[in-house]
């Protein structure tokens, strides 16, 4: 067993006593400090530390890859890998101290690993008074990306978990689509936002149309909207009580990216909340965007996080097949509005990253680029907050030449036509149903692009709603949708989606299934690599 130093993320420290782990942790955090009070988990000074929320990896590449997990009282993060369960051979890693300033959690980064093969990893935590006292270690495994296309990639994505009252019912058990998706064996799981739904609370029961009850797990952080930085993250632990979340997350790595719910319904930078909105003492939704996105990165394993600007969009590299552009269409868009204006420089991306987007479009070699974006392009989705007729999302309405955010969006496209890029295809959640579009320059006003597909799946577990009106300005076709007719159907009820993307290593065909929370097939569309107009 060789002994290796790993680059971790927590609390480090070069303090060894648990005294020195909580005031080391607080203070290496300080750039992401905000005012609002932390309360560290009671626990026994004689117990060992333990793992009860599970493991997660994620950002896996050919040949690294980022673990998490979360301890309950400062401990050391300790990692080994090997090449089978049994940990012959296994190489240790040294994470970091764990202690209140990142809420106990930590990850450790993973280098050097070999490509295209299954790891096998296991965290154990160990007292750091004692590192002889040490928990149950607690195992997970995940696949490196393929070096060359010797084997195919297959992934799934979905995203809207515990929306609209609708929490873990162990009655249905639970969170049971995750079951499904395991069973996939995928290379990885791209969750397209709204992880949590801190503006959500959730009630120990709520009533069905047929006269029963839903039934939910409750804390006492989901019992209001989040407002502190500790409400969001015990958002974040409320799903990591579900058993079928904690199983998939030890069996398959995650690529995640974030929308509004995150923070609150359809925000945008500069907000504030509205004065009749007694749900919120706290109306500036910049300091609740602050709060959850430290939470947000103290509960996934993104390695763009650790970076200075602490972006959440990047390019996850999977192989020679297959390169995932992870947009966040949240933090730098402009304000809410009707959408009809005829110049809008910042629309939903921002102007720095819509061009990062360009140059990694231009730079990527990969046969496949699924451009993995929070929100739908085609779907009309209102913003009523506070009573005003906005538009949440890019589609505004107007069938008409690209107008507000739209104009952006235009202009990706009309980049990427006469960029000659090719194998693209657009994947989101967002909406609360399942549907293919296919976006065609000749039903289209503005017509200076190649032909695309667009695949919405979702919700994970949350309240499943109508399908939203089509907007004509990208010439978009809805060639399969399943939706409910009236809205919030509760998951006890169906209407949870995911979906399933395969790419064959010798053809480069890729295949995309939408299924149902049992793993049903609902649609299957096969694309051809290299192939426009498709």
């Amino acid at each position: 067993m060789s002994n290796e130093s790993g680059s971790g993320t927590g609390t480090g420290s070069s303090a060894v006593g648990r005294r020195s782990v909580l005031r080391g942790g607080l203070a290496a955090s300080g750039a992401l400090l905000v005012p609002v009070a932390v309360a560290a988990p009671a626990f026994a000074r004689s117990g060992r530390p333990a793992a009860p929320w599970g493991v997660q990896a994620g950002d896996v590449t050919a040949n690294s890859g980022l673990v998490w997990v979360r301890s309950d009282r400062p401990a050391r993060m300790l990692v080994e890998t090997s090449a089978t369960g049994s940990f012959r051979d296994a190489r240790r890693w040294h994470g970091p101290l764990l202690g209140s300033g990142s809420d106990f959690t930590g990850t450790t980064a993973l280098h050097g690993l070999p490509s295209g093969e299954q790891i096998h990893y296991r965290v154990t935590l160990a007292d750091p008074d004692d590192p002889r006292r040490t928990g149950e270690p607690v195992t997970g495994t995940f696949r490196t990306a393929p070096a060359r296309a010797r084997r195919g990639v297959r992934f799934v994505w979905s995203g809207d978990l515990a929306g609209q009252g609708w929490g873990i019912n162990r009655d249905i058990g639970g969170y049971r689509i995750y079951d499904a998706m395991g069973a996939l064996d995928p290379d990885f799981f791209l969750c397209s936002g709204d992880n949590i739904y801190a503006d959500g609370p959730i009630s120990a029961t709520a009533a069905l149309p047929d006269g029963s009850l839903y039934r939910n797990v409750t804390t006492e952080e989901k019992s209001k909207v989040a407002e502190t930085l500790a409400e969001f993250r015990g958002n974040f632990r409320y799903n990591l009580l579900d058993d079928a979340l904690r199983r998939f997350n030890a069996q398959v790595p995650s690529v995640i990216q974030w929308d509004d719910h995150e923070v609150r319904n359809n925000w945008y930078p500069g907000e504030v909340i509205a004065a009749t909105d007694t749900r919120y003492t706290e109306k500036n939704v910049d300091v609740l965007a602050a709060r959850a996105r430290r939470a947000f990165s103290e509960y996934f394993p993104i390695s763009t996080l650790r970076r200075p600007d602490g972006r959440v969009y990047r390019v996850h590299h999977h192989g020679p097949l297959l390169d995932v552009f992870v947009l966040d269409m949240r933090t730098y868009r402009n304000a809410n509005s009707p959408g009809t204006q005829t110049d809008d420089p910042q629309g939903i991306l921002g102007r720095e990253q819509l061009e990062w987007l360009k140059r990694e479009l231009a730079r990527s070699r990969a046969t496949w680029k699924v451009i993995a974006a929070d929100m739908p392009l085609g779907l009309v989705v209102p913003d009523a907050t506070e009573g005003k007729a906005n538009i949440e999302a890019v589609a505004q309405g107007d069938p008409g030449a690209p107008l507000g955010r739209e104009l952006q969006i235009a202009e990706l496209l009309r980049f990427i036509k006469h960029r000659r890029i090719t194998g693209t295809l657009w994947l989101t959640a967002d909406v609360h149903h399942t549907s293919a579009q296919h976006y065609d320059p000749s039903r289209a006003a503005f017509t200076d692009f190649e032909p695309f597909w667009e695949f919405v799946s979702g919700p994970l577990n949350a309240g499943a709603f109508p399908a939203n009106a089509l907007d004509a300005t990208f010439g978009p076709d809805r060639v399969f949708l399943k939706a409910p007719a009236v809205a919030n159907v509760s998951p006890a009820e169906g209407y949870q989606f995911f979906g399933e993307v395969d790419i064959d290593a010798a053809s480069g065909e890729l295949t995309v299934r939408l299924r149902e929370q049992d793993g049903t097939v609902l649609f299957t569309q096969v694309l051809q690599p290299g192939r426009v107009g498709q």
